[in-house]
């Protein structure tokens, strides 16, 4: 039983940590939705946008969505539209009541294993305000993060009850809040894991009498075995999505041994960053062939010499063991073996897997100071300072996420040659009507990767928004020009193909008109709709005309007004006439 004062730390160390978690993210709540996924999963969702329906609801659970299957975070979403409409401060309230949800879980369930509260609370204080966990709770498209972190928590916290009382109604909880956990997000796959190790510390469930040591061991695997399937399950759905969405890398265009070298300067340089958290981006380029060889050599040195140290030390810490595995394994399905996606690296993944790294932190430093006189005094000051520190550089993260431009734009400069942040700038540009610039982002993004569709995609746009100007400004030759280079970029575009058409075949420069270039283009289009749109035709009608087959031109005039009049489009139809009759006078139509 715990003592009145005790009860009454215990109370103000939650107030306090709900507090401060709170006041560090405070400023999410103004922030925007930003143009990296937070499109694909919300403002331009057009399930979530339906709210919570019949349909919604079955589109959750039997779809893979953006290549992850995660029905309880897209139910989320829904409900958040549901609530909040498009309005980004409620979506950002959810993301920061979860996180904060999930710190109270933490403190209450450390404690109830280790009998420790100040540890577990900078352990907790630590998830709290570490400011790479800024991207999991300031990123509305990242709600899988803080959702599946909460049931993680849950699910450590039903196990906590079952190892106490191992009964199966128990177990059947456990069961229950980790599929909760795996529809959140498919990544918690390895958490039987990490339930494993809290088996051997700290509920110290592992017999470690030399004649029951691998019975013990074996049973406790066995009671894992449930959840294994589970995750297996998960692990088969996830990887199919993905393939079939073709977002993983085939070893073709990543090599296994250039995946291993990655991942292994990737677990060095998230400990480097959970210490110095500077120069934090949203996306990191993947350095492919590019990485020196000395980084991963001296990555795996660092990371055995690590590992040796540990085992040695653990062998009267278990906490250190613990630790360490819980980091090392937990980071496994996203630390790039198997590759998806361009980043080498990313802040959200070390939302869970920093936890281990934090206790080791804090059970060590309470161990080095244990015979120091003023032992209390000097952890107290040391975590005052280290929390402070946090505090200030979370603050100033969570500014970056304020919007599209500050948030790419801070990523463009802590990292090099990341054409996916040189994209997202340039639409956050272009959507304040600065083409000039945009363009300088998207060539910019398209010199550092040719491939990249989604930069290629948006350079035919703002072309194509130019090229528009300059046709209803009568300049025929920039009107081509752009029109051209957005046809080049994107050649199954049909609007783009249909503008680029009506300038070739109706401008009055004789030197610009090309009315060969004309049918060409216009065709394409109208075989992209299927024939179906009225201006299409009417500006195949025109390039005839200009071709001089009058024939063509008047018979396809004709379908176009009948479709504009069947539309009820009775403005264009009555345009299309004038211009018929212009046709059946043997004469083509100029602007």
């Amino acid at each position: 039983m715990l003592k009145l004062s005790e009860k009454w730390t215990i109370f103000l160390i939650r107030v306090a940590l709900a507090l401060l978690t709170f006041a560090a993210f405070a400023q999410v709540l103004g922030n925007e939705f930003v143009n990296y996924d937070d499109t694909k999963y919300i403002t331009d969702n057009p399930y979530v946008k339906r709210g919570l329906t019949s349909e919604s609801f079955i589109w959750a659970f039997t779809e893979a969505h953006f290549f992850m299957w995660h029905p309880l975070t897209s139910l989320s979403h829904i409900l958040d539209f549901s609530l909040y409409g498009l309005n980004p401060c409620g979506h950002h309230l959810t993301n920061l009541i979860l996180h904060t949800t999930s710190v109270l879980l933490l403190f209450d369930i450390l404690r109830k294993m280790t009998g420790k509260i100040w540890p577990t609370a900078f352990v907790a204080a630590a998830f709290a305000l570490h400011p790479l966990n800024v991207e999991s709770v300031a990123w509305a498209a990242e709600r899988k993060n803080v959702l599946s972190g909460l049931f993680w928590m849950l699910t450590i916290a039903a196990y906590v009850r079952y190892a106490k009382h191992p009964k199966a109604t128990n177990y059947l909880l456990v069961v229950l809040v980790f599929s909760c956990a795996l529809m959140s997000k498919p990544t918690t796959v390895t958490l039987p894991f990490v339930l494993l190790l809290l088996d051997y510390w700290p509920l110290e469930r592992f017999q470690w009498e030399r004649q029951n040591q691998k019975t013990a061991f074996w049973r406790l695997a066995a009671e894992k075995i449930p959840l294994l399937i589970l995750s297996a399950v998960v692990c088969v759905i996830t990887i199919a999505a993905q393939r079939s969405g073709g977002v993983l890398k085939a070893t073709e265009i990543l090599p296994l041994e250039v995946r291993i070298a990655n991942a292994l300067v990737s677990y060095v340089s998230y400990i480097g960053k959970m210490i110095y958290p500077v120069e934090l981006a949203v996306f990191y380029p993947h350095p492919a062939f590019n990485l020196p060889v000395w980084k991963p050599v001296a990555s795996f040195a660092a990371l055995l010499a690590l590992s040796v140290a540990i085992v040695y030390l653990g062998r009267r810490r278990p906490y250190l063991i613990m630790g360490w595995l819980w980091y090392l394994s937990t980071l496994v399905p996203v630390i790039g073996i198997v590759q998806a996606g361009g980043q080498a690296m990313a802040d959200r993944y070390t939302y869970l897997p920093a936890i281990g790294i934090f206790i080791i932190a804090a059970w060590g430093t309470s161990e080095l100071f244990d015979q120091w006189q003023y032992r209390r005094i000097i952890l107290g000051i040391t975590a005052a300072m280290l929390l402070t520190v946090m505090f200030i550089c979370t603050t100033i993260q969570v500014r970056y996420w304020k919007n599209s431009l500050t948030l790419a734009g801070h990523a463009l400069k802590v990292t090099k040659n990341n054409d996916i942040m040189h994209n997202s700038y340039g639409c956050a540009l272009f959507e304040q009507g600065k083409s000039d610039e945009a363009l300088f982002h998207f060539n910019r993004a398209l010199q550092i990767n040719p491939h990249n569709l989604l930069a290629q995609g948006n350079m035919g746009k703002v072309y194509t928004n130019i090229g528009a100007v300059y046709a209803q400004r009568r300049q025929s030759d920039l009107a081509i020009k752009y029109l051209s280079e957005a046809a080049r970029l994107r050649p199954d575009d049909p609007d783009i193909l249909n503008n680029l058409a009506w300038v070739l075949a109706t401008t009055k420069d004789d030197k610009l008109r090309n009315p060969a270039d004309a049918v060409k283009f216009a065709t394409k289009a109208c075989e992209l709709s299927k024939y179906s749109q009225p201006e299409y035709l009417d500006t195949l009608a025109a390039a005839y005309a200009a071709a001089g087959n009058f024939q063509e031109a008047v018979t396809t005039a004709e379908k176009a007004s009948a479709l504009a009049v069947s539309f009820s489009q009775t403005e264009l139809a009555g345009k299309i006439q004038k211009q018929l009759e212009l046709y059946k006078a043997n004469t083509p139509y100029r602007e």
